[in-house]
């Protein structure tokens, strides 16, 4: 196990690129924007904990392979890390960093007591049986066993985990401590104190925030040609949600392409036919095949990024037709495109705000663990909802007041939060 001291000439090093230069670009704009002490800037650009572990596994047929897991914790000043832990063969420790880092500003901008942590394991999940995943899941938990719990740092799933990955981390956790824990994770099974909603938390966020925008163009979302990227758990939830509400879905992609009717796509029918066709969309009847990159540039009121960081990129960002983006996902503009679309006119909703929804929701099962009081589904919703449109108009305010873009205001309003709790709490020692 490594702490910061070890691994901080790796997350800095001029040696990498995106993402955590670019999250720390944001932070700089939004300290110039509030002139923050240029001391606070300097903490607030480090992560407080990087902590990487070996996960040695035995496999199958008898091999043992060792695979890296890292958790970032970036900083608590508001309350308890909290942030997810990701599967997938790209996770770096500088990625993680970055996500960490967003991950505060995103609980700060929606007023919850949390602060921002990341986790993440090097692999391909479809590589491995359920047996490994589950030898693998424990043992990165017992590695960080001192590390997380329901008042220090809260993982939940993200990119390739699941709620199975977070019932065997609530286990390994437990037997550990000698009593059941549920609030040490979230995005659990409902049979172990997981939330009602919980699943489908971040695509009805980005559908609010959506629905949000379109209003202050005079469009309700009946009236709206949606484009999607991404057909994953977040994906899938804002389509189906938009779906419902009356929105003409044009197109949809997953990373081995997607697809587009003029018509607009049945939603419903489509999860049936990928669930027929190992996740695959291409050859939905009544769809022509379309790549992810022309998805991207195609005509519509709303586009929803809902797949992986840096879709929009200088390259591609001059082709983009759509009135609103909506960051499902984490980063999927880069900083050049970003540029360009405010000069193109493009409302940009941040991801610290348009993918929160998941956030907003593990804090509520958070809540409903420690008090061991479970809501029905309908308040969680609401719950929800509220603090969703709550920090949607307080962006607005500010953006509106300052005249700046949505992004800046905000990054200003969530970094603004940091800073002041770390001037009322003081330095120590």
């Amino acid at each position: 196990m490594f702490t910061t001291l070890n691994l901080l000439s790796e997350i800095l090093s001029p040696a990498h690129i995106c993402p955590y230069d670019q999250a720390c670009s944001y932070l700089d704009s939004a300290a110039k924007e509030l002139k923050l002490d240029p001391n606070l800037i300097t903490i607030l650009s480090h992560p407080r904990r990087a902590i990487t572990v070996s996960i040695p596994i035995k496999l199958d047929n008898g091999d043992v392979q060792v695979l890296v897991g890292h958790r970032v914790q970036h900083c608590n000043v508001l309350g308890p890390y909290k942030g997810g832990t990701r599967y997938h063969p790209a996770v770096t420790l500088r990625e993680i960093s970055a996500l960490a880092m967003l991950m505060t500003w995103k609980c700060a901008l929606l007023g919850i007591p949390y602060g921002g942590a990341k986790g993440g394991i090097t692999l391909n999940p479809n590589h491995y049986s359920v047996g490994e995943l589950e030898r693998i899941t424990r043992r990165y938990t017992s590695e960080l066993i001192n590390d997380i719990g329901p008042a220090v740092d809260i993982p939940a799933p993200d990119v390739g985990a699941s709620a199975r990955e977070m019932a065997w981390m609530m286990d390994t956790y437990s037997v550990n401590v000698g009593h059941a824990v549920p609030g040490v994770v979230t995005g659990k099974p409902i049979s172990i104190g997981g939330s009602l909603g919980r699943e489908m938390a971040t695509g009805r966020g980005a559908m609010i925030m959506a629905r949000e925008a379109l209003a202050l163009h005079g469009k309700t979302i009946a009236d709206a040609h949606i484009v999607i990227q991404g057909f994953g758990n977040v994906g899938s939830s804002v389509a189906l949600l938009l779906h419902q509400a009356g929105a003409k879905i044009l197109a949809i992609s997953r990373s081995s392409g997607g697809i587009f009717s003029e018509a607009g796509l049945d939603i419903p029918a489509l999860k049936a036919y990928a669930d027929l066709h190992n996740k695959e969309l291409v050859g939905f009847p009544g769809s022509v095949q379309i790549s992810n990159q022309d998805l991207l540039v195609l005509p519509c009121d709303v586009l929803i990024p809902a797949a992986l960081e840096n879709q929009i990129t200088a390259e591609n960002v001059s082709r983009v037709e759509a009135s609103i983006i909506v960051e499902a996902a984490n980063g999927p503009i880069t900083l050049e495109a970003d540029r360009a679309l405010e000069s193109q006119g493009v409302m940009v909703l941040p991801d610290i705000l348009a993918n929160a929804g998941g956030v907003v929701a593990s804090y509520l099962e958070w809540v409903q663990g420690l008090s061991y009081l479970f809501w029905h589904e309908e308040r969680v919703n609401r719950e929800m909802e509220g603090l969703m449109v709550e920090a949607f108009q307080k962006v607005m305010k500010q953006s509106k007041a300052q005249q700046t873009p949505l992004r800046l205001a905000a990054y200003a309003l969530a970094v603004g939060r940091v800073a002041q709790a770390i001037k009322d709490r003081g330095l120590y020692p």
